[in-house]
Protein backbone atom coordinates (compact mmCIF):
# COMPACT_ATOMS: atom_id res chain seq x y z
CA UNK A 1 0.00 0.00 0.00
CA UNK A 2 1.69 3.60 -1.01
CA UNK A 3 2.46 5.61 2.34
CA UNK A 4 0.28 8.74 3.00
CA UNK A 5 1.37 11.87 2.29
CA UNK A 6 3.62 13.48 4.65
CA UNK A 7 2.34 16.59 6.70
CA UNK A 8 4.25 20.27 6.29
CA UNK A 9 3.07 22.46 9.34
CA UNK A 10 5.87 24.76 9.65
CA UNK A 11 6.28 25.79 13.29
CA UNK A 12 5.84 22.16 14.33
CA UNK A 13 7.73 19.64 15.47
CA UNK A 14 8.32 16.18 13.92
CA UNK A 15 10.03 13.05 14.85
CA UNK A 16 12.01 12.02 11.58
CA UNK A 17 13.74 8.66 11.31
CA UNK A 18 16.25 8.16 8.02
CA UNK A 19 17.07 4.72 7.46
CA UNK A 20 19.95 3.10 5.38
CA UNK A 21 18.72 1.11 2.63
CA UNK A 22 17.57 -2.62 3.10
CA UNK A 23 18.72 -1.85 6.38
CA UNK A 24 22.15 -1.73 5.96
CA UNK A 25 25.12 0.12 8.14
CA UNK A 26 25.46 4.24 6.73
CA UNK A 27 28.25 4.68 9.73
CA UNK A 28 31.55 2.47 9.84
CA UNK A 29 34.03 5.11 11.60
CA UNK A 30 33.68 8.28 14.00
CA UNK A 31 34.65 10.26 11.33
CA UNK A 32 31.62 9.34 9.59
CA UNK A 33 29.03 10.35 12.66
CA UNK A 34 30.91 13.86 12.78
CA UNK A 35 30.51 14.14 8.83
CA UNK A 36 27.22 13.42 8.86
CA UNK A 37 26.29 15.72 12.09
CA UNK A 38 28.20 18.63 10.25
CA UNK A 39 26.34 18.30 7.40
CA UNK A 40 22.96 17.93 9.36
CA UNK A 41 24.23 21.45 11.40
CA UNK A 42 25.06 23.27 8.07
CA UNK A 43 22.16 22.05 6.09
CA UNK A 44 19.73 22.56 9.11
CA UNK A 45 20.69 26.28 9.56
CA UNK A 46 20.26 27.11 5.64
CA UNK A 47 17.29 25.41 5.43
CA UNK A 48 15.33 26.61 8.15
CA UNK A 49 14.58 23.50 11.03
CA UNK A 50 15.53 23.43 14.39
CA UNK A 51 17.11 20.17 15.65
CA UNK A 52 15.81 19.73 19.52
CA UNK A 53 16.92 15.80 19.36
CA UNK A 54 18.58 13.48 18.03
CA UNK A 55 20.55 10.02 17.74
CA UNK A 56 22.81 8.14 14.81
CA UNK A 57 22.43 4.41 15.17
CA UNK A 58 24.77 2.01 12.78
CA UNK A 59 21.84 2.01 10.27
CA UNK A 60 19.79 4.63 11.02
CA UNK A 61 19.25 8.27 11.78
CA UNK A 62 16.31 9.75 14.32
CA UNK A 63 15.41 13.15 14.51
CA UNK A 64 13.28 15.92 16.27
CA UNK A 65 12.94 18.75 14.36
CA UNK A 66 10.67 21.73 13.60
CA UNK A 67 11.07 23.05 10.36
CA UNK A 68 10.29 27.29 9.47
CA UNK A 69 8.86 26.73 5.99
CA UNK A 70 6.91 23.75 4.49
CA UNK A 71 9.44 22.47 2.59
CA UNK A 72 12.66 22.68 5.52
CA UNK A 73 12.72 19.30 6.66
CA UNK A 74 13.12 17.81 2.89
CA UNK A 75 15.46 20.03 1.91
CA UNK A 76 17.91 19.27 4.75
CA UNK A 77 17.51 15.63 4.69
CA UNK A 78 18.01 15.70 0.70
CA UNK A 79 21.05 17.99 1.66
CA UNK A 80 22.86 15.89 4.03
CA UNK A 81 22.12 12.70 1.82
CA UNK A 82 23.36 13.88 -1.30
CA UNK A 83 26.74 14.68 0.75
CA UNK A 84 27.09 12.51 3.31
CA UNK A 85 26.28 9.82 0.27
CA UNK A 86 29.26 10.68 -1.86
CA UNK A 87 32.05 10.59 1.35
CA UNK A 88 30.32 7.50 2.45
CA UNK A 89 31.05 5.72 -0.74
CA UNK A 90 34.63 7.21 -1.53
CA UNK A 91 35.70 6.55 2.03
CA UNK A 92 34.03 2.44 1.89
CA UNK A 93 34.71 2.20 -1.86
CA UNK A 94 31.44 1.34 -3.12
CA UNK A 95 28.99 2.72 -5.29
CA UNK A 96 25.20 2.74 -5.47
CA UNK A 97 22.71 4.43 -3.37
CA UNK A 98 22.84 4.50 0.78
CA UNK A 99 19.79 5.69 1.83
CA UNK A 100 15.94 4.20 1.86
CA UNK A 101 13.80 6.21 -0.47
CA UNK A 102 11.63 8.16 1.73
CA UNK A 103 12.43 9.61 4.95
CA UNK A 104 9.32 8.68 7.58
CA UNK A 105 8.17 11.60 9.75
CA UNK A 106 5.30 12.38 12.15
CA UNK A 107 3.88 15.57 13.61
CA UNK A 108 4.57 15.75 17.43
CA UNK A 109 1.99 17.34 19.55
CA UNK A 110 4.63 19.21 21.98
CA UNK A 111 2.49 19.48 25.33
CA UNK A 112 1.68 16.21 25.26
CA UNK A 113 4.97 14.32 22.97
CA UNK A 114 7.19 16.68 23.27
CA UNK A 115 10.13 15.52 26.10
CA UNK A 116 8.99 11.74 25.95
CA UNK A 117 9.49 11.91 22.15
CA UNK A 118 13.14 13.18 23.29
CA UNK A 119 13.67 10.34 25.63
CA UNK A 120 12.10 8.12 22.82
CA UNK A 121 15.35 9.05 20.52
CA UNK A 122 17.95 9.02 23.11
CA UNK A 123 17.19 5.59 25.05
CA UNK A 124 17.67 3.73 21.27
CA UNK A 125 21.13 2.96 21.90
CA UNK A 126 19.87 1.54 25.08
CA UNK A 127 17.16 -0.72 23.63
CA UNK A 128 19.58 -1.68 21.21
CA UNK A 129 21.74 -3.02 24.27
CA UNK A 130 24.48 -1.32 22.95
CA UNK A 131 24.64 0.77 26.15
CA UNK A 132 23.02 0.22 29.71
CA UNK A 133 22.82 4.18 29.65
CA UNK A 134 22.20 6.91 27.49
CA UNK A 135 25.22 8.74 28.68
CA UNK A 136 27.23 6.15 27.47
CA UNK A 137 26.87 6.79 23.35
CA UNK A 138 28.22 9.87 22.06
CA UNK A 139 26.25 9.99 19.00
CA UNK A 140 23.09 11.55 20.67
CA UNK A 141 21.74 15.05 21.84
CA UNK A 142 21.13 13.52 25.83
CA UNK A 143 25.02 14.75 26.51
CA UNK A 144 24.01 18.20 25.92
CA UNK A 145 20.21 18.25 27.17
CA UNK A 146 21.29 16.03 30.55
CA UNK A 147 24.98 17.01 31.37
CA UNK A 148 25.36 20.47 29.35
CA UNK A 149 27.55 19.25 26.64
CA UNK A 150 28.31 21.97 24.08
CA UNK A 151 26.30 21.19 20.79
CA UNK A 152 26.23 23.50 18.18
CA UNK A 153 23.67 21.28 16.34
CA UNK A 154 20.92 21.22 19.28
CA UNK A 155 18.35 23.90 19.28
CA UNK A 156 16.46 23.89 22.69
CA UNK A 157 12.66 23.61 22.45
CA UNK A 158 10.64 25.99 24.84
CA UNK A 159 9.36 22.84 26.41
CA UNK A 160 12.86 21.61 27.65
CA UNK A 161 14.05 25.49 28.91
CA UNK A 162 10.89 25.50 30.99
CA UNK A 163 12.22 22.35 32.95
CA UNK A 164 13.97 24.85 34.97
CA UNK A 165 15.66 28.57 35.77
CA UNK A 166 19.42 27.57 34.88
CA UNK A 167 20.90 25.35 32.92
CA UNK A 168 21.84 23.13 36.04
CA UNK A 169 17.97 22.98 37.24
CA UNK A 170 17.17 22.10 33.38
CA UNK A 171 20.16 19.40 33.54
CA UNK A 172 19.02 18.17 36.50
CA UNK A 173 15.39 17.49 35.88
CA UNK A 174 16.19 16.39 32.13
CA UNK A 175 17.92 13.62 34.06
CA UNK A 176 15.11 12.92 36.24
CA UNK A 177 12.99 11.76 33.30
CA UNK A 178 15.24 9.24 32.68
CA UNK A 179 14.42 7.30 36.15
CA UNK A 180 11.12 6.11 34.61
CA UNK A 181 10.83 3.82 31.96
CA UNK A 182 9.08 4.53 28.46
CA UNK A 183 5.96 1.89 28.61
CA UNK A 184 5.68 -0.57 25.81
CA UNK A 185 2.80 1.10 24.87
CA UNK A 186 3.73 4.33 24.16
CA UNK A 187 6.91 2.76 22.39
CA UNK A 188 4.46 1.04 20.10
CA UNK A 189 2.65 4.01 19.89
CA UNK A 190 5.19 6.36 18.76
CA UNK A 191 6.46 3.36 15.70
CA UNK A 192 3.38 3.32 14.64
CA UNK A 193 2.86 7.14 14.17
CA UNK A 194 6.17 7.57 12.75
CA UNK A 195 6.05 4.32 10.56
CA UNK A 196 2.45 4.98 8.77
CA UNK A 197 2.48 8.84 8.77
CA UNK A 198 0.18 9.23 11.76
CA UNK A 199 -0.07 12.33 14.23
CA UNK A 200 1.19 11.73 17.51
CA UNK A 201 -0.99 13.67 20.20
CA UNK A 202 -3.92 14.65 21.99
CA UNK A 203 -7.42 14.01 19.90
CA UNK A 204 -8.06 17.79 20.25
CA UNK A 205 -4.28 18.02 18.90
CA UNK A 206 -5.35 15.32 15.75
CA UNK A 207 -8.88 17.31 15.13
CA UNK A 208 -6.91 20.73 14.81
CA UNK A 209 -4.52 19.03 12.17
CA UNK A 210 -7.02 17.19 10.70
CA UNK A 211 -8.97 20.32 10.29
CA UNK A 212 -6.29 21.97 8.12
CA UNK A 213 -5.28 18.36 6.65
CA UNK A 214 -6.15 16.39 3.20
CA UNK A 215 -6.48 13.18 4.37
CA UNK A 216 -6.90 11.32 8.01
CA UNK A 217 -4.26 12.10 11.08
CA UNK A 218 -5.29 8.60 12.82
CA UNK A 219 -5.85 4.89 12.11
CA UNK A 220 -9.75 3.70 11.69
CA UNK A 221 -11.25 2.01 14.91
CA UNK A 222 -10.42 -1.46 14.76
CA UNK A 223 -12.84 -4.31 14.12
CA UNK A 224 -16.01 -4.18 12.02
CA UNK A 225 -18.35 -1.41 11.66
CA UNK A 226 -21.75 -1.87 13.53
CA UNK A 227 -24.46 -2.60 11.50
CA UNK A 228 -27.39 0.14 10.86
CA UNK A 229 -30.23 -2.47 11.88
CA UNK A 230 -28.38 -3.20 15.15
Amino acid sequence: MARLPRYNLPGQPQHVIVRGNNRDIVFVAADDYRFFLACLEEAAMRNGCAIHAYVLMTNHVHLLMTPEQENSIGKTLQSVGRRYVQYFNYAQKRTGTLWEGRFRATLIDSEAYLLTCYRYIELNPVRANMVTHPREYPWSSYACHAEGKPDKLVTDHALYRDLGKTDSERQSAYRGLFKARLSQGTLEEIREATNKAWVLGSDRFKERVAAAATRRVAPLPKGRPRSRES
